[in-house]
């Protein structure tokens, strides 16, 4: 995608990584509309930056979804980005099922079932563009698990697949997938992960991404250098090396934890 002169929907951006792509794709010349559940942090975030459109939406409500959808496309009948940022992640134990369906089907519902219903919004109107991209996001987790939320790693390897699959459904239209895959990031994903010395921070993982955008705007996957140690550790054939090192901090003191590359046991 151009990294300028889009109109950009972003929903589930009221917050990190969300919220720090909106504000910068909207810097570099994109009109930006930031979505999201709670009324009171869209007013904050339109009252803090002019020239962002807010819309009020659930992506774990298809109802929801598609009343977003139709405010979005009468307002911004020249969207051409759909970014499905919207995400959730919980530390689950599965030695019982009490204490990992609950979450798992939150999770399966707000990281599958969003971005699959919030495509299925857009695509008719994105295939009728001269120049659309969606942009989906997976993880780094999608290739390596993190053994305490085994539902955001499944989640999110199936977004990986989706990515790939709908990529060449689309390849006879106008319509671009691009699979963003990020690190551990300074963001409050998981307790404590904003703080954590082993996360990526905000800031220059959106520089990063953005930078990438630019430089590679044909790109199916956008990858920050401090993701490569999770997504290619089958293909290095250090595997198991990767998972143990994924594993090895203590995850409620740092979150999400992923060693900086050269940094793995």
């Amino acid at each position: 995608m151009n990294i300028s002169g889009n109109t950009i929907f972003i929903p589930g951006s009221t917050s990190g990584i969300g919220l720090a792509l909106a504000l910068e794709l909207h810097a570099r010349g994109n009109t930006v509309i930031v979505g999201g559940r709670r009324t009171e942090l869209l007013d904050r975030i339109a009252a803090e930056h002019p020239g962002i459109d807010t819309v009020r939406i659930d992506t774990t409500d298809a109802a929801s979804i598609d009343s977003a959808a139709q405010e979005v496309l009468a307002k911004h009948p020249d969207l051409n980005v759909l970014v499905t940022m919207a995400g959730i992640m919980r530390i689950e134990d599965w030695h019982r099922p009490e204490s990992f369906l609950a979450s798992a089907e939150a999770v399966v519902t707000t990281n599958v079932l969003g971005p699959i219903r919030l495509i299925a919004a857009f695509i008719e109107h994105l295939r009728e563009q001269p120049d659309a991209t969606i942009v989906t996001v997976s993880s780094g987790l999608a290739f390596a698990p993190l053994k305490i939320t085994p539902s955001y790693n499944a989640s999110k390897a199936a977004i990986h697949m989706l990515s790939e699959s709908i990529r060449l459904q689309l390849a006879d239209t106008t319509v671009k997938i691009v699979e963003l895959e990020p690190p551990a990031v300074r963001t409050s994903l998981l307790p404590g992960q904003e703080h954590s010395e082993f996360a990526m921070p905000l800031e220059q993982f959106v520089a990063e991404v953005v930078a990438l955008l630019e430089s590679q705007p044909d790109a199916a996957e956008i990858q920050v250098e401090r993701v490569k140690f999770l997504r290619y550790g089958e293909a290095r054939g250090d595997y198991d090396q990767v998972v143990d090192a994924l594993n090895a901090s203590d995850p409620l003191g740092g979150g999400q934890v992923v060693p900086a590359p050269g940094e793995a046991a």
